[in-house]
């Protein structure tokens, strides 16, 4: 399960593993639907006919249009969403943005829980 590639781009990092991609999201940034162009050619890339879950590490603070997620959910390989709020804000934020996804879509406590979860999805 070790890290396969690691990117840096100008909004968040993103560190690419063998089913799942975390991404980090810096400080001050504005997720907006257009960066589902480059997550799906991400994906496409890294996960071509493989199925994938997609963890947000949320630690810092940062704005999401929540009209992302249906872009996100026509990524025909990512099949999940996990969340990892550092902050009460942060979980109350992540729980609105959940309506907006229609595939499983879990909020964790911390990185472990979330890893876990991922592994029982991609194993069934």
């Amino acid at each position: 399960m070790g890290i396969i590639k690691y990117l840096d781009y100008e909004d968040f990092e993103l560190f690419i593993f063998d089913n799942f991609i975390i991404n980090q999201v810096k400080e001050g940034a504005s997720i907006e639907p257009h960066h589902n162009e480059l997550l799906n050619e991400i994906v496409q890339e890294h996960f071509s006919n493989k199925d994938m879950v997609y963890v947000s590490n949320r630690v810092k603070s940062y704005s999401v249009n929540p009209l992302i997620y249906p872009k996100t959910e026509a990524i025909p390989n990512v099949i999940a969403i996990a969340m990892i709020p550092k902050t009460e804000v942060m979980r109350k934020n992540a729980e609105y943005e959940r309506q907006f996804y229609d595939k499983p879509y879990e909020i964790f406590n911390n990185l472990t829980d979330a890893m876990n979860w991922v592994q029982e999805l991609v194993s069934n």
